[in-house]
């Protein structure tokens, strides 16, 4: 009986790993079809209202968030491509270490690695990051953006809640 019990939970330890790997998965494929639509179907740096405060326009970012570094010369590619690989590596290893209970957790570290995962694929295949989110207050813009940029986001600020709402959580990092 205590191993069917023992073996019942590790079915769904590895159930939860899988549903988790599977976000991120689903982050990935939103953000490829959008950018796929957004480099097909846009003309670059042409905006394209949304609502008065969101716009559509295509940009292309060498560099990391915000830009930074993005008229490096070009060694940043593989710089940020190398970062992008070691940090996804380390979120999976995580990842596969925690408990099912841990949800929120585990739902910020699928969300940062797709996002990471998904902008990793442009920086290999086209040497930069497809960028079209464009939110605005008047004159003044937020960087551009794109959906794997949003999973990261997210994901960072659920991290930031996991930390405070389960701080025990900490130790399992």
């Amino acid at each position: 009986m205590h191993e069917s019990g023992v073996d019942s939970e590790m079915a769904a330890q590895r159930r939860s790993r899988v549903f988790w790997l599977l976000v991120a998965a689903a982050v990935i494929v939103l953000d490829q079809i959008s950018k796929y639509f957004a480099n097909n179907n846009l003309d670059y740096a042409s905006p394209l209202e949304i609502l008065p405060v969101l716009d559509i326009t295509l940009h292309y970012n060498r560099g990391a968030a915000f830009s930074f570094l993005s008229d490096a010369g070009g060694w940043q590619r593989w710089f940020f491509t190398a970062i992008a690989l070691v940090v996804s590596g380390y979120i999976c290893v995580w990842l596969v270490r925690l408990q099912k209970q841990q949800w929120l957790l585990s739902l910020a570290l699928a969300l940062v690695l797709g996002g990471a995962l998904g902008n990793l694929w442009d920086r290999i295949y086209l040497g930069h990051v497809v960028d079209f989110i464009s939110v605005h207050w008047g004159p003044s813009y937020f960087p551009t953006f794109n959906i794997a940029d949003a999973g990261i986001s997210v994901g960072a600020c659920l991290l930031l809640l996991d930390m405070v709402v389960n701080p025990e959580s900490k130790k399992s990092a």
